[in-house]
């Protein structure tokens, strides 16, 4: 399978998908279709039950970040709990698709980004003749708080590095360190699903969210275990699924990155405060696109900034 950076055309998908399900957070039922979009286009969320209502995947339209990442149109249309299916599109590297919804959340599905994966493997890739633009970090980026911290460091590929440490025997200090593909990220980290510890779980729903959550689409920690029959997918199965929601929010960016990513039990909101500092300030980052010309992962300069 071909690197990102061997990738260097936009690309969407071939033919349509869909599947049912329901939200985590909310527990509502919802219905997600995915199409082809034009080259350019990025990805763009459509609210069918709302006027066919037009959020792009986008920093800019950010609303929430407690314990999902969720985007607000400017007349107050939501979309919840975007970060599993844009880690997917991004490290599958699809740049380009319409993201259809009949309700305010998108589907939770087992947990993870594996169904995602497969949906799309199941709609094919297509290749367009305009290259593809990479956001290559030139100077290192921070931010820090309360001994978490997310970083990005220039690099000449996409390289991850998380680590965390939670206080529950199965699961202490994880890290993972990866350079991200198609094919390592759907070995390696679309897998790992979402989860949450037993004593935290009433205060969560006193919160109005996980109304939706259960034993088919979440990981519970018990005090001293798993409630979950089948037990973990990967030891370390907490620290990769940091890395597929950390994905999901730098796909906020609207380009691929390219740069070294550090994170130390980082989340949602230091993610998307990553993201902003990165966008706010150009001198951070180059656009460039691959020299396809010499075969080798080369790149040219180019001045646009991000639109």
């Amino acid at each position: 399978m071909l690197s990102l950076l061997e990738m260097d055309r936009e690309t969407t998908i071939f033919r349509p998908v869909e599947v049912d399900g329901i939200g985590l957070h909310h527990g509502a039922p919802v219905r997600l279709r995915i199409t082809p979009a034009p080259s350019g286009t990025g990805i763009v969320f459509i609210r069918t039950d709302l006027d066919n209502t037009r959020i792009p995947a986008s920093w800019e339209y950010v609303e929430r970040v407690s314990y999902a990442t969720s985007l607000m149109h400017p007349r107050g249309i939501f979309i919840s709990t975007t970060e599993h299916l844009l880690s997917v599109f991004y490290s599958m590297a699809i740049d380009n698709a319409f993201v259809e919804l009949d309700n305010l959340e998108l589907p939770i599905l087992d947990g993870s980004g594996l169904p995602f994966v497969q949906l799309l493997q199941k709609a094919g890739r297509r290749e367009y003749r305009r290259p593809r633009r990479y956001l290559k970090i030139v100077k290192p980026v921070t931010v820090e708080a309360a001994r978490k911290r997310v970083a990005i460091l220039p690099c000449d590929h996409f390289h991850l590095h998380c680590r965390n440490f939670y206080n529950h025997p199965m699961v202490g200090e994880q890290i993972l360190d990866l350079n991200i593909t198609p094919e390592t990220y759907a070995k390696e980290i679309a897998p790992a699903r979402t989860f949450g510890f037993e004593y935290e779980l009433d205060q969560i729903r006193d919160m109005g969210l996980i109304r939706g959550a259960s034993l088919q689409n979440a990981i519970c920690f018990t005090r001293q275990g798993i409630a979950n029959p089948e037990g973990l997918r990967f030891p370390d199965e907490c620290c990769r699924h940091k890395a597929l929601d950390l994905l999901g929010d730098l796909a906020l960016i609207g380009r691929p990155l390219l740069g070294r990513v550090v994170a130390e039990k980082a989340g949602h909101a230091m993610h998307v405060a990553l993201v902003n500092k990165i966008m706010s300030d150009s001198s951070l980052y180059e656009i460039v696109s691959l020299d396809s010309s010499t075969g080798r992962a080369q790149f040219a300069a180019a001045r646009a900034l991000v639109s």
